[in-house]
């Protein structure tokens, strides 16, 4: 068995190195991209999830809350009064800013003194956390306007002390707020998706065109040998970009890495498994290449934008965000981003493995079953 594997093996890496274009596609183009998108901008943002720390709960901090909703900039997800709610919800990425308001700051405005409003951001994507500070900014200025123009107006003789609301922010993860730290590490996990896709999906398509499947067909050669030895050049090349693009980000773009890399080729694993079990399912239905070609950039286009990587999911209509669970792209841009970002561990991206294990295992199984040994 494995000395059939191991010919296969050695069959598929010839085949794909015979061409030197080919090493281009794997090798170069990793490389165009990642400089492409380490560089790239994102849209404007709207209905972010917002949680509130009011541990005040008087009249002006529920005030100060109202206007930051009818804003439409936020949408109040929860209230809490524990830290630790705070810093659950942020490593979840459950929300992308917490408002926070600490005991006194309805008396210190009443007494003329400063309060503190402290606006958290999740800083993992730096353009995102720069537009919702600049909307806080302009929501509690607003705010503290209209305290001193009503006290002037009650003031009927002359004017004391106004009290006034000054925004404290803070951005978590990614201090600088620099845009290639989030996409850098995005662009990994879209090139490593286009290149399995591509290969994978004419793997066994191009057997048949170039007339190959009669010979193996003669073959002691089973179907689970043919598959697997289909698949692990592509795994292996797939591991080899994600090296090469990580050491791109970290040494070019300087982008930190600061959880662990062992989770990290982990869950790259299962997103190949995923990926390289749909380009084979494309190529089992398949005749030509050309039909696989085209039914790749079908299936690949749709996942990047579903996923997350350059339009927020949150702002996308309710049945697309449900469509974009069936989406490998969107578990592991959490996964990937999670690790290089927030160091998060397993403990809070066991739900996005978990999706992957199960969507891959499924789509190998419905590779398996779509292959069979013959010219059909």
């Amino acid at each position: 068995m494995w000395e059939r594997i191991k010919h296969m093996l050695i069959k598929e890496f010839i085949q794909i190195f015979r061409d030197p274009r080919m090493k281009g596609v794997i090798f170069l183009m990793p490389i165009i991209q990642l400089l492409v998108f380490g560089y790239a901008v994102t849209t404007d943002v709207k209905n972010v999830a917002t949680l509130v720390h009011d541990l005040d709960n008087s009249i002006a901090s529920r005030e100060l809350v109202s206007r930051f909703v009818k804003s439409g900039y936020f949408n109040v997800v929860e209230y809490t009064d524990s830290e630790d709610r705070v810093r659950e919800l942020m490593d979840r990425g459950k929300v992308g800013a917490v408002l926070r308001m600490s005991k006194g700051f309805e008396d210190d405005l009443r007494a003329g003194r400063t309060s503190q409003l402290q606006v958290i951001v999740d800083g993992t994507d730096s353009n995102t956390a720069g537009i919702v500070l600049g909307y806080s900014s302009k929501i509690a200025g607003q705010f503290s306007t209209e305290l001193l123009t009503q006290r002037i107006l009650r003031s009927s003789g002359p004017l004391g002390q106004t009290g006034r609301v000054v925004v404290e922010t803070r951005a978590w993860f990614n201090e600088n707020l620099e845009s290639r730290n989030f996409y850098v590490p995005g662009v990994i996990a879209i090139i490593v998706m286009l290149i399995t896709l591509m290969l994978t999906s004419m793997a066994v398509v191009r057997e048949k065109e170039i007339g190959t499947m009669e010979q193996i067909m003669v073959t002691p050669i089973t179907s689970a040998e043919f598959i697997l030895g289909k698949t692990v050049p592509f795994a292996l090349i797939g591991f080899a970009d994600v090296i090469l693009i990580t050491l791109i980000g970290v040494f070019w773009f300087e982008v930190p890495i600061r959880g662990n890399l062992a989770l990290l080729f982990v869950a790259t694993a299962l997103y190949l498994l995923t990926t390289l079990s749909i380009g084979l399912f494309i190529s089992t239905v398949s005749q030509t290449q050309q039909q696989a070609m085209m039914s790749t950039f079908f299936f690949y286009l749709p996942a990047v934008l579903l996923s997350g990587f350059m339009f927020p999911i949150a702002n996308m209509p309710p049945l697309v965000q449900w469509l974009t669970y069936l989406n490998p792209l969107r578990y592991f841009l959490v996964i990937i981003r999670g690790i290089f970002l927030k160091g998060v561990g397993p403990s809070i991206l066991w739900p996005q493995l978990l999706a992957l294990a199960v969507m891959g295992f499924l789509t190998l199984w419905l590779a398996a079953k779509r292959f069979h040994k013959t010219l059909a």
